[in-house]
């Protein structure tokens, strides 16, 4: 697979509502597109991170800074057998697996396209149906949030995640219980409690979730295990792993009973199915999260929970969901509370590339 040339676009697109978390709110996001071109075809890929570090030290200028000066002239011109070897080109960059995976992610689907295959089939998944769930945002009030998780649930979506963050929390999810007593209900704190609170979140106990998502720091483990053992909820990681060695020790630790497997966050697909492999080894049930991405990204979120250890519903919403309209055709839309890859090569999708075009605000073409 020769690498001849790479190319990054910046995209603004603007949310449909704006998205609310415990470290802050955005109704805007700036998606940070990658090309990989080789032998005739062209991969899709998108780096996820964010406009600000409130989720990741990565943003989009730091991603676009390391690609540029570091990891696309390390890769262009090479001739690799499968995407991981270009990320060996550029390992003695450290970090940055956010930059790191728009590439990987991008070559993983052109060699899917050069191989005529899907881009599930060549991570090792299969073309099938995914069963997805949404994320909503934290809302103003309980009844606001009562009818977007009627809403949610009329349209088919098989899990329902809820944002919380402290005041905004046990007593709000009583309440959607007590309206809700049969759905499947999650929380996501995104590190927005410590230890001491382990008091106060036990409360959720009562609540029958299937499970708190990151409730302790981003970068702890420790105090995450000391957590589970405190409470009856499993609790899910997601910002705290970043490779398989942080799920083995989260593992190792008790620190969790459910990891959230984001390719963008982890490195792109070798990192994530090691994750997958791992857990799959253990009987620890995995799901995919979503980072707010364009039809790109989405695409490939739905290829990764292909794979047979993605048990539960991700946050892999259809596209309407975020945008009035999305940067790939056909749009990824809901059926039976699924999504799945439309037919063809790679990751199904097509880009519309003149709306790309038209919307980019930045443009770079890296070739030997």
């Amino acid at each position: 697979m020769k690498i001849e040339r790479i190319e990054l676009r910046i995209v603004p697109l603007r949310l449909r509502e704006r998205f609310e978390i415990s470290s802050g709110a955005r109704r805007d996001r700036r998606i940070l597109l990658v090309a990989v071109h080789g032998e005739g075809e062209i991969g899709w890929g998108e780096v996820v991170a964010a406009e600000d570090p409130s989720y990741s030290p990565e943003t989009t200028e730091t991603a676009w800074h390391v690609i540029r000066d570091f990891l696309a002239p390390a890769m262009v011109g090479g001739d690799f057998e499968n995407p991981a070897q270009m990320l060996d080109a550029a390992g003695w960059v450290r970090g940055h697996h956010m930059a790191k995976a728009g590439l990987e992610m991008a070559a993983w689907d052109l060699l899917a396209r050069l191989k005529g295959v899907s881009l599930p089939e060549v991570i090792g998944g299969s073309r099938r149906p995914v069963p997805v769930g949404v994320s909503i945002g934290i809302q103003p009030t309980d009844e606001a949030l009562l009818e977007k998780v009627e809403g949610y649930l009329e349209e088919g979506y098989r899990r329902i995640k809820i944002k919380i963050k402290p005041g905004r929390d046990v007593a709000m999810l009583r309440a959607v219980r007590s309206r809700f007593p049969e759905a499947s209900l999650m929380a996501d704190a995104n590190s927005a409690y410590t230890l001491a609170d382990a008091g106060h979140l036990a409360g959720l106990d009562e609540l029958d979730l299937m499970m708190i998502e990151q409730p302790l720091s981003h970068e702890d483990i420790r105090d995450h295990a000391e957590l589970q053992r405190r409470l009856e909820t499993p609790v899910c990681l997601d910002e705290s792993i970043h490779s398989v060695e942080d799920a083995r020790l989260a593992l190792d630790l008790a620190a969790c009973r459910i990891i959230n497997i984001k390719p963008g966050r982890v490195g792109g697909f070798s990192s994530a199915r090691a994750i997958h492999d791992l857990c799959l080894g253990q009987g620890v049930p995995v799901w995919c999260g979503g980072m707010l991405e364009s039809g790109v990204g989405r695409a490939h979120n739905v290829a990764l929970a292909s794979l047979p250890g993605f048990t539960l519903p991700g946050d892999i919403s259809e596209s309407r969901r975020y945008w009035d309209e999305d940067i790939v055709e056909p749009e990824f839309v809901m059926t039976d509370g699924t999504l799945v890859l439309p037919d063809g090569p790679g990751m199904g999708v097509r880009p519309r590339i003149e709306r790309i075009e038209a919307l980019a605000e930045r443009h770079e073409v890296f070739t030997t």
